[in-house]
């Protein structure tokens, strides 16, 4: 049901049927032709720019080519006119009998309206949030647990076969971290006294319950065991915990992972994932013994001026070569990334999408590079980067948390303001542009709050239906007898609403094929908008409201007008993880 498709189809046979031939003699590539909405609703419904891309292959006058086109166009029976305008473009104007059948068939849809094959089925990993499992999520992770969560979300809901992933960093030196700051607090429950906590291990509170619980499965035994035998214990035990911990964390903001994947696995039977993902890469020709200059600047910790064993990733887009056994014959951290790339590939997903924080900017192009080495033009890695979010309330900057040590939780923020104004509001500007996050500002109800806006709107919907139930004496209306009215439906603002549900499908593909789930919050707000506008004009001219009990079939079609307005609410708030509330509290 997305019409922008449907016209570009419409358009093509037009421009077929015109037979124009490129300099060759062949018909011409038409697959540039594009519809779009004009940026000047005043120019019509649908603009497209076919005579301009045709125009010098053809070796024809644009504007000439266009007058063409739109004569041919004029035939179609739900083209009220076909007009050229600029260098080029054809402008469309629909019918009004074209929106009321749209609207019809929206209602038979219902809440699948704008629900696409566009992604074929195609296998796709997000990965998302994957935190260091040593304490609870901040809002740091927020950002990008809501952007991973809506963009799988839209992503299915456009035809794609989805993978919520979640990766588990379970090994490395800031779990042994992790287990010695929990040693020290097992201890604490021992009733050691134990004063300020020793620099470089983790002071967060949240810690004690976990060294009490240790205390009481273990009592003293853990003592008495060797350190490395007791630290193993430890560590599986917190990990659990903490990973508990994150996953009740994400589900107060609604989000759900379908897989947890360990580090760890990477890394047993003698790290046997990684050695094969490196054979594999050494087949290919990747891999090669050297040595790397030393970086620009001060130089890394793991910098080694020594021969290692190094990915040629400078042969497939990266800016350097970079090291996966050292010289001593341990793995690097990359080593894993690797292994864990290609365990996706291998699970048979063509498209990877990492959300990451800004501050793994450097990771794009090393990843970026991986893939082609690994599966070549068989798969497509995308790399989304989160800006930072600042919490501010009435302006002021928040402080930090007094229970983590040294951050504002994830859950602080929910409990304060909800789930829904976060989760909306983090997609309210795009991912990679910074945002500032107001405690007062979204919890404020105005229009210039837009999950307030939006959510009013859809309580607005419910609020009609309990008006209409009111005065006309129907305890339900059938969607049927709705959609059979809607040929009732003229009004310029009734159109006008109709048109802008009709973007939803077109939406849906844009904003999933681009990888850019903040379109979907702004497109709330504009529905909205126009919602609100054209009850505004119900106040001011009776003739216009929703409800006439003195008509009541065309009562019935404003209904539908409605009912389709709250389906395509509640389907985009749905996918952005917040509800659809039936009347504001």
């Amino acid at each position: 049901m997305n019409i922008f498709a449907d016209f570009n189809v419409r358009i093509i046979k037009a421009v077929q049927a015109l037979d124009l031939k490129d300099g060759d003699g062949a018909s011409p590539d038409l697959s540039r032709i594009a519809v779009e909405p004009p940026r000047d609703a005043s120019h019509g419904d649908l603009a497209t720019n076919a005579a301009m891309v045709l125009a010098k292959p053809t070796r024809q006058n644009p504007r000439a080519l266009a007058e063409r086109l739109a004569e041919a166009l004029r035939a179609d029976a739900d083209i009220a006119a076909a007009d050229v305008a600029g260098p080029g473009f054809v402008n469309l104007k629909l019918k009004d009998g074209f929106w009321q059948a749209h609207l019809t068939k929206l209602l038979g849809e219902g809440r699948n309206y704008g629900r696409s094959t566009v992604g074929g089925g195609r296998k796709a990993n997000v990965e998302y949030v994957s935190a260091n499992p040593t304490g609870p999520m901040h809002v740091g992770h927020c950002r990008g647990a809501v952007v991973g969560d809506t963009l799988a979300n839209l992503m299915a809901f456009a035809g794609y076969d989805v993978t919520k992933e979640y990766v588990i960093n379970d090994a490395g030196t800031q779990i042994d971290v992790l287990g010695r700051s929990v040693m020290l607090r097992y201890r604490e429950a021992l009733g050691e006294a134990i004063s300020e906590i020793p620099a470089g291990l983790y002071p967060g509170d949240y810690l004690i319950p976990v060294g009490q619980a240790l205390a009481k499965e273990f009592e003293h035994s853990l003592l008495q065991m060797p350190e490395d035998e007791a630290l193993a214990i430890v560590k599986d035990r917190t990990i659990d915990a903490m990973m508990a911990m994150i996953r009740d964390d994400l589900a107060l903001l609604n989000v759900h992972h379908d897989v947890f994947f360990s580090e760890r696995t990477l890394h047993a039977d003698n790290a046997k994932k990684i050695r094969s993902a490196i054979n594999d890469l050494t087949l290919k020709g990747h891999i090669y013994k050297g040595k790397l200059p030393p970086p620009k600047g001060e130089k890394p910790d793991d910098w080694e001026d020594r021969e290692q064993t190094l990915f040629r990733s400078t042969a497939v887009g990266d800016d350097l070569d970079r090291p996966l056994i050292k010289s001593d014959g341990t793995f690097t951290y990359f080593a894993a990334d690797v292994a864990y790339l290609k365990d996706k590939v291998d699970r048979g997903f063509v498209d990877l999408i990492y959300v990451l924080g800004a501050d793994h900017g450097g990771y794009v192009k090393r990843l970026e590079a991986l893939a082609r080495a690994i599966a070549g033009d068989e798969v497509k890695l995308t790399v989304l980067l989160c800006q930072l979010v600042k919490l501010f309330r009435d302006g002021e900057p928040v402080r930090m948390s007094k229970r983590s040590g040294d951050f504002v939780t994830l859950r602080e923020v929910v409990e304060e303001v909800g789930r829904d104004p976060i989760r909306f509001m983090m997609l309210y500007r795009k991912n990679d542009a910074p945002l500032d996050f107001d405690f007062a500002k979204v919890t404020e109800q105005s229009k210039d709050n837009p999950v307030f806006y939006v959510q009013y709107a859809s309580a607005r919907c419910h609020s009609v239906f309990r008006q209409a139930s009111e005065q006309l004496g129907e305890a339900k209306f059938d969607r049927n007898r709705l959609a059979a009215a809607t040929a009732l439906l003229a009004d310029e603002g009734e159109i006008s609403l109709i048109r802008k549900l009709a973007e939803y499908p077109r939406l849906i593909e844009s904003a999933a094929l681009a990888l850019e789930p903040h379109r979907l919050a702004f497109y709330l707000y504009d529905l909205a908008s126009s919602f609100h506008g054209h009850w505004n004009r119900g106040t001011d001219n009776p003739d216009l409201r929703f409800v006439k009990v003195n008509d009541r079939q065309l009562t019935h079609a404003r209904l539908g007008l409605v009912q389709a307005v709250s389906d395509v609410l509640t389907s985009g708030l749905t996918l952005i993880g917040a509800d659809a509330p039936t009347e504001m509290r």
